[in-house]
């Protein structure tokens, strides 16, 4: 068994399920047990207390290997004495809450998800009071689970089944009535929720309709997972048309689309345009920047230079371009706020969007509350629509993302090697400024008559992939910059460029 083939950054991803060609499961019933020994193992040493004495809560998604992996893990905790409260179907961001809610104030959580991933997967988030566990601790959870040095408890731990989700949703009901200043702030707007049958179903139900929201159009609230109408990831353009369309042909004021585990999440305007990715980070910023003057936002790396123009001249706040990864945005928040730079918010255009307020939490239905809190202010006031907003966040004429495959085993080593040819190669090439204060590979700054925009070559942060970002602000501008960056790929044998050719 290769246990360190499970870690994904601070996350365990695995495969479940047989039926995929090539794929080999490697996430059974009887891994899921041990990680459950093992996760009782770690957190006894963090926490200095016996498992007797650690209270933990499970839920998981809606896929299809969540039920039989969660009462692996379950068995696990119980066999170390641990007492387990079951939660069954919920979000990741509930699990966390369970640990900070009064009542509840769990030592720890588990979430079974493997987010927009293919049916097949599935994964675990662990988080304790503190927040998400890092990633060194899941690569010392995972020792612990190799190594297999485990004492059960003489008395075993006991299970209880709970529903922590209408608590949840109670907690953003209220969050929006006491911001919003009425109790159905909703009342005569027309909303259509799209979950793509993962876990976010109950945001209509329990969050939409107390508030007075009309959600007649809603889309794939039940849980299936084969997921079978589009992948549940606001990323995806499918998914993106499908919530789109819903919204026009309902004639809905708002559409709101989460990923499967309700960490992420994007809108749709009333006349069906998206707001995901840049248009998203913009939204929020102005959000947060009008309750916080002159904070900093952190996002990742492949943000637009118009985003930048957007928070800094036209909200007057600061733009700090980070890392991929939501881990690396939300502990790069977390650090400035330490260092003295006021940070409410750091997000990924993947719409994991963590907010201060909320723990810096990756919380894709709180992202969506301070949305509707604004959309409400925004009609009791007549100061016009959410679109409004963000009119005046410059968009590329062109905007494209390119993956090229490593072939080679040894994948970081040698897209190390690409980037630090590439830093040489650019500064001696016209027209081309590479970036300052870049975290991430290279980002190079195209002038007028060199592509006219900006592109970033990074290495994939678990994939043996390097993807390249270009945005240009003409016509034609991305094949003028990709024709040069073309010929000096084609020196590195190992990278396979059929996706950036012709």
């Amino acid at each position: 068994m290769n246990w360190k083939a499970l870690q994904n950054g601070p996350d365990i991803r695995g495969i479940a399920i047989e039926g995929m060609e090539g794929q080999e499961v490697n996430l059974t019933p009887e891994v899921a047990t041990i990680l459950g020994l093992a996760f009782s193992k770690w957190l006894s040493g963090k926490l200095k207390k016996k498992p007797e004495n650690i209270k933990v809560s499970m839920g998981m998604d809606s896929r299809l290997s969540g039920p039989e992996l969660s009462e692996a893990v379950i068995s696990g905790l119980i066999k170390s004495g641990c007492y387990v409260y079951n939660t069954g179907l919920a979000s990741t961001p509930a699990m966390y809450m369970s640990t900070k809610t009064e009542g509840f104030n769990f030592d720890a959580a588990i979430m079974l998800t493997a987010s927009h991933m293919p049916f097949n997967r599935n994964g675990m988030k662990f988080f304790t009071k503190q927040g998400s566990v890092e990633k060194e601790d899941i690569t010392e959870l995972l020792t612990l689970a190799e190594k297999g040095e485990f004492s059960c408890s003489a008395k075993k731990g006991l299970t209880h089944q709970i529903d922590f989700m209408s608590v949840y949703a109670n907690q953003l009901v209220n969050t929006i009535r006491n911001e919003a200043g009425s109790i159905n702030p909703l009342k005569e707007y027309k909303i259509v929720l799209d979950a793509g049958n993962g876990a976010g179903g109950f945001f209509a139900d329990k969050v939409l309709q107390p508030l007075g929201a009309d959600t007649k159009g809603s889309q794939f609230l039940e849980p299936d997972g084969f997921f079978p109408n589009h992948i549940p990831n606001p990323e995806d353009p499918r998914a993106m048309v499908s919530i789109q369309q819903a919204v026009k042909e309902h004639k809905a004021d708002l559409g709101i689309i989460f990923d499967t585990d309700v960490d992420r999440a994007a809108i749709v305007d009333k006349t069906g345009q998206a707001i995901n990715r840049n248009r998203l980070i913009a939204l929020i910023s102005s959000i947060i920047l009008e309750k916080h003057p002159h904070t900093w936002i952190v996002t990742d790396s492949i943000t637009s230079d118009g985003l930048t123009f957007f928070i800094q001249e036209k909200l007057g706040g600061f733009h700090h371009r980070f890392k991929r990864g939501y881990r690396n945005v939300i502990n790069e928040a977390i650090r400035l706020n330490r260092d003295g730079k006021e940070t409410h918010l750091a997000i990924e255009t993947s719409g994991h969007a963590a907010i201060k307020e909320n723990h810096f939490l990756d919380d894709g239905a709180f992202l969506v509350a301070q949305i509707l809190i604004k959309l409400a202010k925004l009609r009791n006031k007549k100061k016009g629509t959410l679109s409004d907003l963000i009119k005046n966040l410059p968009g590329p004429k062109e905007e494209n993302e390119f993956r090229l495959k490593i072939k080679t085993p040894d994948f970081k080593s040698y897209g190390e090697k690409v980037i630090a040819e590439l830093e040489k190669f650019a500064k001696t090439q016209a027209g081309w400024k590479i970036v300052p204060d870049n975290y991430e590979g290279i980002r190079v700054s195209c002038g007028k008559d060199h592509g006219n925009g900006w592109f970033l070559l990074r290495l994939s942060l678990h994939d043996p992939v390097i993807p390249i970002n270009v945005e240009s602000n003409e016509t034609g501008g991305i094949r003028i910059m990709v024709e040069k960056l073309r010929k000096f790929l084609k020196r590195f044998d190992e990278l396979g460029t059929s996706s950036i050719e012709g």
